[in-house]
């Protein structure tokens, strides 16, 4: 695959980055998240969307509080990246695609949101806009290496206010993988941010937010800054 203009450091590799392809994002796979966003996680199977590539926010990026919003919430996730594609894997290929593993999150202008769902418009612009995905950098590993990873946790001003075992997502990583494989062909260099546990809530300028996956040896600082209007 040809190196993209976006791409995320690598853990213990100075000199290396990792050139990021499609960003896909799991909704509703953690049945608490579901619930508390008044769904049945029993009965809805995965669904996915997708962030451009400029949404796309490396460590030590602030976050900018976007001017058409009054609502943006924190969404923190487990993110896979992949080292190679498949169309239509089984759950057991899948896991040969991972070639690591960061921490993220998925900025949402939940006013926005609601607003698109109300007149029955797509809601690319609660979740795509520029900097929405704050990510961590990679640590280069397989899905056996992932399986030695804690759990998520996330501070907002040094207040705990979500924290999750990924072990425990609706549709497992593996699984995920296959199943979004069924519609899309995956790429080499693809992130998949695979679903927040409860917790999420609103951030203001000013706030710092502290992202973590136990094990990975690199937490995600997110300073949020307001926006100049236009």
């Amino acid at each position: 695959m040809s190196p993209t203009p976006y791409s995320l450091p690598i853990i213990g590799q100075s000199n290396a980055r990792f050139s990021v392809n499609k960003i896909i994002c799991i909704g509703r796979n953690y049945a608490d998240h579901a619930r508390e966003m008044g769904h049945d996680p029993d009965r809805e199977p995965p669904f996915f969307f997708f962030k451009p590539q400029s949404a796309l926010a490396e460590p030590g990026t602030p976050f900018v509080y976007p001017w058409f919003s009054e609502d943006v919430h924190h969404e923190l996730e487990l993110v896979i990246a992949l080292k190679k594609g498949g169309y239509q894997v089984s759950a057991e290929s899948a896991k040969q695609l991972i070639g690591g593993f960061a921490v993220g999150l998925d900025m949402t202008c939940r006013d926005v949101q609601q607003q698109a769902k109300q007149h029955g418009r797509p809601w690319e612009l609660a979740k795509g806009f520029d900097g929405s995905a704050p990510c961590s950098a990679l640590r280069l590993g397989s899905y056996e290496d992932l399986q030695q990873m804690g759990e998520l946790s996330l501070t907002r001003n040094g207040t705990l206010v979500q924290q999750g075992d990924w072990r425990t997502m609706v549709w497992p990583v593996a699984d995920l993988i296959a199943e979004v494989s069924r519609f899309i062909r995956l790429e080499a260099g693809d992130l998949i941010f695979t679903g927040t546990p409860a917790g999420i809530g609103p951030v203001v300028p000013g706030d710092r937010l502290l992202a973590n996956l136990e094990g990975l040896g690199d937490l995600l600082q997110v300073d949020v800054i307001a926006a100049k209007a236009p």
